[in-house]
């Protein structure tokens, strides 16, 4: 059972255990020494069901880095926008390739109408290219297309699409 004294909200609300995850909100990664849970008079098993009541945004797909200075490290698709960028408030951040813009590279957007994952180029000044072709327009990803964007390279895994849809009743 969780301790309410080890709960603690970040500023964007999230809960989260300081036992298990310290002073770093595991959701968004800011720093939050501040806040503990004040003794609320709830059970401990309601501030857990809060706990695991998090907005849950499962894996649509995945891109993995196959060259450059992050090779190896594995980045989850969401559905909807995905923005790709260095920065700690892109969707997709990708530290190490100082050649990727800070802000909107790139755009992934999983749309589960279409069950497909789309590459947009960002409003950002680099290009992205796809399969050594740049990017210019919406286009749609096939399975292990190859994405570059600065110095690195990224192989597209899908997840969903016409085998598995999260909410299928088939699943």
């Amino acid at each position: 059972m969780a301790d309410s004294s080890n709960l603690i909200h970040c500023q964007n609300g999230h809960v989260f255990s300081k036992k298990r995850y310290g002073t770093v909100c595991p959701y968004c990664n800011i720093e939050t020494a501040t806040k503990e849970r004040q003794e609320t008079g709830r059970t401990e098993v309601e501030i857990e069901e809060e706990l695991f009541r998090e907005d849950i945004k499962p894996v649509c797909g995945w891109i993995v880095c196959i060259d450059g200075p992050r090779q190896g490290k594995d980045y989850q698709i969401i559905q909807g926008k995905n923005f790709v960028g260095r920065s700690d408030d892109m969707d997709i951040q990708i530290l190490g390739d100082n050649e990727i813009s800070r802000r909107n590279h790139a755009v992934l957007v999983f749309d589960p109408k279409k069950r497909e994952t789309v590459l947009l180029p960002g409003d950002a000044n680099g290009l992205v290219y796809l399969n050594d072709n740049a990017v210019y327009t919406p286009t749609a990803l096939n399975p292990y297309d190859v994405i570059e964007m600065g110095k690195s390279r990224f192989l597209f895994v899908p997840f969903c699409g016409d085998h598995f849809m999260w909410g299928d009743k088939k699943n």
